[in-house]
This record gives structure tokens, C-alpha cells and sequence, in this order.
């Protein structure tokens, strides 16, 4: 069971996700307990960028080193021919020290345990463990997390919690983007496309503009609901729990969990240092901006405290920053002037407004000068950077750390 609070800090796990290495990286630079990635078989997330069986023991290297945890989704619907392949993936893994399975299937959870019982069994939402009695008998069958369906309320969790042994953790989905479908079970990308959800392959067709079409009126659509955008009725908001952290670890939740595999680094940096900094005690209001400020569609609570709701208008995103560059190194070349390397990411000059990002400081206004591109032999004066991923250096106001990100305006 979640620890009680402890000198206004909640003290929960911080789960990130990492769709691949650079946001794996990130995820841990801003304050992550934990990560969960995939391979290249058997996650929900098979547009992420996701990791070989051969990538995997220097991402578990680089997370273990810095004292994070690394869970490993295999939580498709399993068919024969993934059963047949999924042994040498849990092989592999277990030599890799992969902290935990995130599994869904039976089978597969009976392989997992048979072949690597020391890693520890989390049961996916795709379970859609919703009661007391599922949680337990996950429990009896190795399993020492759940992750609760997303359509449990906060009442529900905290009932749960009271009826299950205190050694079987909770998680949960904090923040992110949500499906409209049952704990992710859609059919609707299948029917129109052929590519599964529940093999990770989601269009996500539910977020389309639909029109009615009588079977007498061939060719005429009607709106269903009259917008100039369309209409969009089964797109569901993205999901935003900041303000509600300690209401969540007083119902018994032992991880929180950020959506997002599918998200780049700028996004996972982002959101895991406002979650960082409000579980370790700073004040919501100082954050709850910065989720402002990233892709995202209206947010809401989800079914903690009631129905979700759908964001019925426009499939638009609402975005205001971008990531301008990469803090590669930094050196005080004089007192109050430090020369800053950085790798460019979208345009920017000496006139943009930029703001730095950095782990375990308040964001930060910052200055440059003296612009110059450093691919070139020998370096030499630009007004702009503007070719993305190559180096540049220029003049900063104050000091900035390695992997620091700069910011503008979108």
C-alpha cells in the first residue's frame, strides 16, 4: 500500500514511458523511478520507435546505472504464433535484467513465470482487472503488481485496495492520451483497416470525422452533430491528474503511470519533471502550466471522480513550445558569459524568446549571442540556426547543464 505522506511529498513510484532510447534517456534525466519500453514484438505501441532484442541490455544498463527501474510491455492479444516466438524474447530479457513483465495474456503470464521467475509479473490494464477478486487471483498466479483498468474511479481503487494482500501493488494511468474503447479492447481500427489495436497497430479511427449516410440517399452525409470542424464522438479527452497526486496514493497507489510511448523526448521531458517536482512537495500552480504547453488535447480527470468525457469539437491538439536545441556542453568563458555547444532541433536566432528546461531547477528565461554553426571548418557567424540535429554554438546568460532543453515559442 502506498506510503502515508512524508513532509508533503507523495511517495509514489514515477513511471515514464520510453518509445525509444533518446526518451528513454530523458525520462531518467528528469526524474523517472521507473520506465516501461517495448521490443520490437508484443507492445500495444508498434509505431514507437521501441527497442531490439539487441538495443535492450545497454537501455537496461543506462536506467540501472542511474538507479531506475526498467518494466517491459508484452501485453498484445496473444495468437499461437506470438506464444511460439515468445520465449526467446523472455529469455533474452531475463539475461538483460529486465525489473519487470507488463503482461496481459495467461499464457503467456504462465511462460513468463516458468522461464524468468525472478522477474517480477505486472498484469496490464489490457486485463482490465477491475475488482478485488481478479486482483487476487492475478496474485495467487505470481503477479505482484496490477495495473488498474483505466475505468475504475478513485472509490473503486481504494475498495480494492482494502480486499487485496498489502505485497500487491497498484498503478495507475495519470496523465495522457485515452481510448474510448473498454481498458484499450477496440475492434474499430481492425473492421476499417486491417491493422489491429490489440496487436499495437491502432489507427486510432475513433479520433475521425464520421458522417451519417441514409441507405436510400447514397452519396449524401449528413453531420451528426452540426460544427464547422465535424464531429468527433468518440474522441475521448487526454487524461491530467497533477492536482490529484495525493488523493491517489491515499486510495493505495503504489506507481503513477504517464502515457505516451509513442510521444517524442521534448514531451517526456516535459511532463516527468512537472510530476517530479509536484510528488517531491513543490506546489502544483507552479507546474501545472507546463502541461499547458505540450501536445495535448482538453484534459480531464478520466473516471476517477465520475464519467470521462469526450472532446466532441475537433481532434485538434493544443501545442504552445517546441524544442529549440539540445544542451550538448557549456563552459564559463568569462564571468557571466558561458559558451554554450547545442544540438538544433527547429530554427531559431538571437531574438527568439527561449527558455531553458533543465532537472531539478525552475524553468528559466535565457539570453544568447554570438551564433555560430560548428559543422563547418572553421566555425562560422549565422543568423540562424536552422538545420535541424547539427551543432551550434553561441554566448548564454547563465550556466546551463548538459542535456538541458531550450525552448520557444511555438
Amino acid at each position: 500500500m502506498g506510503a502515508a505522506l512524508r513532509e508533503g511529498k507523495v511517495a509514489v513510484e514515477l513511471l515514464a514511458p520510453a518509445g525509444g532510447l533518446e526518451q528513454l534517456q530523458y525520462a531518467v534525466r528528469f526524474g523517472a523511478d521507473a520506465v516501461y519500453l517495448a521490443c520490437d514484438r508484443f507492445g500495444m505501441r508498434q509505431r514507437a520507435s521501441n527497442f531490439t532484442l539487441e538495443e535492450i541490455p545497454a537501455a537496461i544498463g543506462y536506467a540501472h546505472a542511474h538507479g531506475v527501474k526498467v518494466y517491459v510491455t508484452l501485453n498484445i492479444v496473444m495468437h499461437d504464433d506470438d506464444v511460439e516466438a515468445l520465449p526467446t524474447y523472455l529469455t533474452a530479457l531475463r539475461n538483460a535484467g529486465v525489473d519487470a513483465f507488463i503482461i496481459g495474456d495467461l499464457g503467456a503470464a504462465r511462460l513468463a513465470r516458468e522461464i524468468a521467475p525472478q522477474v517480477a509479473l505486472h498484469v496490464s490494464t489490457q486485463a482490465s482487472v477491475s475488482n478485488a477478486l481478479a486482483a487476487q487471483t492475478w496474485y495467487e498466479l505470481g503477479a505482484r503488481r496490477i495495473v488498474c483498468a483505466r475505468e475504475m474511479s478513485l472509490a473503486d481503487i481504494a475498495s480494492m485496495r482494502k480486499q487485496i494482500p498489502d505485497d500487491l501493488q497498484l498503478e495507475a494511468f495519470v496523465h495522457g492520451a485515452m481510448c474510448m474503447a473498454y481498458s484499450g479492447r477496440c475492434l474499430i481500427s481492425d473492421y476499417l483497416t486491417g491493422r489491429s489495436a490489440l496487436s499495437g497497430h491502432c489507427t486510432q479511427s475513433c479520433r475521425w470525422h464520421y458522417t451519417l449516410e441514409e441507405e436510400k440517399r447514397p452519396g449524401e452525409h449528413y453531420p451528426i452533430e452540426e460544427d464547422e470542424h465535424g464531429t468527433y464522438i468518440m474522441n475521448a479527452e487526454d487524461l491530467n491528474m497533477l492536482e490529484h497526486l495525493e488523493e491517489l496514493e491515499e486510495a493505495g497507489i503504489d506507481s503513477i503511470k504517464i502515457e505516451g510511448r509513442n510521444k517524442k523526448a521534448f514531451y517526456v521531458a516535459t511532463v516527468v519533471n512537472a510530476y517530479r517536482n509536484v510528488l517531491d512537495g513543490k506546489p502544483v500552480e507552479d507546474f501545472a502550466r507546463e502541461l499547458e504547453l505540450v501536445s495535448h488535447r482538453p484534459y480531464s480527470t478520466g473516471f476517477y471522480f465520475g464519467p470521462a468525457h469526450q472532446a466532441q469539437a475537433t481532434d485538434e491538439r493544443t501545442q504552445l513550445v517546441e524544442w529549440a536545441a539540445e544542451v550538448l556542453t557549456c563552459d564559463e568563458r568569462e564571468p557571466g558569459t558561458w559558451s554554450v555547444e547545442a544540438r538544433c532541433r527547429n530554427g531559431f536566432d538571437e531574438t527568439t524568446p527561449l527558455e531553458a528546461l533543465s532537472p531539478h531547477q525552475p524553468v528559466r528565461t535565457i539570453a544568447i549571442s554570438d551564433l555560430q554553426h560548428l559543422e563547418d571548418e572553421p566555425s562560422i557567424p549565422v543568423t540562424r540556426a536552422n538545420r535541424a540535429m547539427e551543432r551550434y554554438r553561441f554566448d548564454c546568460d547563465i550556466e546551463l547543464a548538459p542535456h538541458t532543453i531550450i525552448r520557444m515559442p511555438k
